[in-house]
């Protein structure tokens, strides 16, 4: 475990997270995280159920004195967003993710963090295993693939789930329950190309935006937060706007339908006079 995580608190919570953290769990290939959630429920001798779809739920025993009280269903996912840094190597099927405590901030170096929804994965865990929380009889519901299409949760078996009461460990800020939330689309759009060779007089030139926060398209959507293929998009448009004549190759950015795109690239061919008027355009951008 990392020195630096184990150091905060609550400590049971941090431990699974940091356990958790080290096993890959791309959405639709969390077999390796099923088997480690079986296997501490195993430890614990806690019943485990599961439906045809491979959502989990753990069954545990209230503590001693707490018997009587009303069955919690405690929900999180398994999977994660898999999105890294253009210049970083990791490999989401094979590498853990590398933790790093910054200040008061726990981040992963290049890489997302997974705390979506790991740490409500860690949360549950805890809640069952600290001999230091008392609770009545929970149920961990653990459900799959939320990150690319909620598979997992539309397809549970409501049998699964005894309890009446249940709550939804994926949310993002303290102190506050959701009751609803906004819904979310994928569009696919073609367009017919004319695709020719560049000018032979024209010299390749990358526009690239990086280092942006990025961030989640459903929480953070509000904060404003740069959108790595807008801003070069907006650019371009700038360019064609103050007459730079370019030809586009190729436009990239992005990789996660539910992440805000932290980097992107535009493949042009200009002409020699036609970068300096680019770079122009670009400075202005920068400059607000």
């Amino acid at each position: 475990m990392n020195p630096d995580l184990a150091r905060l608190a609550p400590e049971a919570l941090w431990k699974h997270f940091a356990a958790l953290s080290a096993i890959p769990r791309p959405s639709k290939h969390e077999e390796r995280v099923v088997a480690w959630v079986r296997a501490i429920a195993q430890e614990r001798g806690f019943p485990i159920d599961a439906d045809a779809t491979g959502n989990l739920v753990v069954r545990v025993p209230a503590t001693p004195g707490h018997e009587a009280a009303r069955p919690v269903v405690l929900q999180s996912h398994l999977d994660m967003v898999c999105e890294k840094n253009a210049g970083t190597v990791h490999d989401f099927f094979r590498d853990p993710i590398r933790l790093v405590v910054d200040g008061e901030w726990v981040r992963a170096e290049g890489t997302t963090l997974g705390a979506d929804n790991g740490i409500g994965v860690a949360a549950a865990l805890a809640s069952a295993t600290d001999p230091a929380g008392p609770h009545g009889p929970l149920e961990l519901l653990f459900t799959l693939d939320e990150e690319t299409g909620l598979t997992g949760a539309q397809q549970l078996d409501a049998r699964l789930v005894r309890g009446r009461t249940l709550l939804n460990l994926d949310s993002e800020e303290d102190g506050k329950i959701f009751v609803g939330c906004a819904g979310g689309a994928d569009c696919a759009i073609e367009l017919n190309l004319e695709r020719t060779s560049p000018g032979r007089d024209l010299r390749p030139f990358k526009l690239s935006a990086k280092g942006l926060v990025g961030g989640h398209s459903g929480l953070e959507i509000i904060d404003n937060r740069g959108n790595a293929i807008r801003l070069v998009v907006r650019t371009l448009l700038a360019a064609v706007d103050r007459g730079v004549q370019f030809e586009l190759g190729s436009l990239s950015g992005g990789s996660k339908h539910n992440a805000i795109p932290r980097e992107a690239d535009a493949e042009l061919w200009l002409d020699t006079g036609a970068e300096a008027s680019l770079a122009q355009v670009t400075e202005s951008m920068l400059a607000g």
